[in-house]
C-alpha cells in the first residue's frame, strides 16, 4: 500500500506542517504503508496512479492554492482520471483510468497568513472531479504554526496512512 504526499512548502510555517504530516504518516504504529513524498512540481500522474491514498499541502496564495500545486493538478488531471463537463469545467466524480482505481482517500492541509478559504475551495473544486474522496477534515492553519497545529498535522498524516493500511 502506498500513500502519496504532494506538497508545496516554500515557507518555514508550511514546512513545519509538511514535516508533521510526513512524520505522522511514518508513525511506528502503522505498518505496511510506503510513504512517497513529492514536491508539487515534481509529482507526476504515475505517482498518483500508483498511490492508494493522497495527502496534499499548500500555502494560501492570493486566495488560491499555490501555483505549484495548481501545476500538479494541470499535469495529472486527465491521466489520473479527472472528469470534465461538456463546457470544459471540472465535472463531478472522475472515473479513473486503469484497473483498481476507485475513490482514493485524500486529505488536505493549507496554511495562510490571513485566510485559507479560497485555497481550500480551489483544491476541492478540482479534487471533486477526480476519483478521490475526502477522508479527513481539511487542516486549515492561519498565522503562526503552534504545537497543537503540528499535532493536528501529525494526526492527519497518521489518519491517511492508517486508512491506506486498512485498504482505504
Amino acid at each position: 500500500m502506498r500513500l502519496l504526499i504532494v506538497h508545496h512548502s516554500p515557507t518555514a510555517t508550511t514546512r513545519a506542517l509538511t514535516d508533521a504530516v510526513v512524520a505522522g504518516a511514518h508513525d511506528d504504529a502503522i505498518e505496511g504503508v510506503e510513504v512517497v513524498v513529492r514536491e508539487a512540481l515534481e509529482a507526476r500522474a504515475e505517482d498518483v496512479l500508483g498511490a492508494d491514498g493522497i495527502l496534499l499541502g499548500t500555502p494560501a496564495n492570493f486566495g488560491y492554492m499555490s501555483g505549484a500545486l495548481k501545476h500538479f493538478f494541470d499535469t495529472i488531471f486527465l491521466e489520473a482520471g479527472g472528469a470534465l463537463a461538456d463546457d470544459g469545467s471540472s465535472g463531478p466524480g472522475g472515473t479513473g483510468t486503469g484497473a483498481g482505481t476507485g475513490k482514493k482517500p485524500y486529505g488536505l492541509w493549507v496554511h495562510g497568513r490571513y485566510d485559507t478559504t479560497g485555497a481550500v475551495r480551489s483544491v476541492q473544486s478540482i479534487v471533486q472531479a477526480l476519483p478521490w474522496r475526502q477522508a479527513a477534515e481539511v487542516l486549515e492553519v492561519v498565522g503562526a504554526v503552534e504545537e497543537d497545529q503540528t499535532g493536528a498535522a501529525y494526526e492527519l498524516g497518521g489518519t491517511l496512512a492508517a486508512l491506506v493500511a486498512d485498504g482505504g
